[in-house]
């Protein structure tokens, strides 16, 4: 053999076991993508199963509080004023938000005509405000909350997205939180884990200083 095609016939040999190597590599990478995908899944299905019910709906730690709150039943009125104040998008997004959310009982409690004059267009400020005031910015589960209210003495104050105030307390094992005009919501379903949040179940709406 002449000694020009041994070189072509090593060079040959060479090229297809260097892309052997580059299709094993890639196989692998593929490989262990997948593998990370199956246990992140695996993670969320794990997670879910640790679901709370609200409402009578399942809420799954795997989604965000929109897709969670739609399903529960007692919170229509509530899902109602957020599409209506536009907010559907910031309580969609990464956040983490923790969020006090009224029932419908809870709104039922305002003056009669509130919730109807709130869900007029030209009051979406308003009402913009009024949610917002039931949202902090980052994740306190019921225990941050309580380990706070410890170490303000019986009380904790938090900073609103809206710009307000409202304080912590304990009533007996209950978290208790009061609004700027003095009114009082107490937390019934607490640590509704959410994928960009939590929310925790309140009986009252609160309301911020007009």
């Amino acid at each position: 053999m002449k000694i020009s095609n041994v070189i072509k016939t090593v060079f040959f040999s060479s090229a297809i076991l260097l892309a052997s190597c580059n299709s094993t590599q890639k196989t692998a990478k593929v490989d262990a993508m997948v593998k990370a995908d199956m246990k992140d899944d695996g993670m969320m299905n794990k997670m879910d199963k640790m679901s709370v019910m609200v409402g009578g709906a399942a809420m799954y730690p795997s989604k965000n509080i929109i897709e969670n709150a739609v399903n529960s039943k007692d919170h229509t009125t509530l899902v109602a004023a957020v599409k209506a104040a536009d907010l559907v998008e910031t309580l969609q997004s990464e956040g983490p938000f923790t969020v006090f959310a009224p029932t419908n009982a809870a709104f039922a409690k305002l003056p009669a005509g509130t919730v109807e004059t709130l869900l007029k267009p030209e009051n979406k400020k308003q009402l913009q405000t009024i949610l917002t005031y039931h949202v902090l910015s980052g994740n306190y589960s019921a225990t941050d909350i309580v380990a706070a209210i410890g170490k303000g003495n019986g009380k904790a104050t938090f900073k609103t997205v809206s710009g307000g105030t409202l304080t912590a307390m304990l009533n007996g094992k209950n978290v208790v939180i009061k609004d700027e005009n003095g009114g009082t919501s107490t937390v019934t379903i607490a640590d509704v884990n959410q994928s960009n949040g939590v929310i925790h179940v309140v009986d009252t709406v609160v309301l911020p200083k007009a």
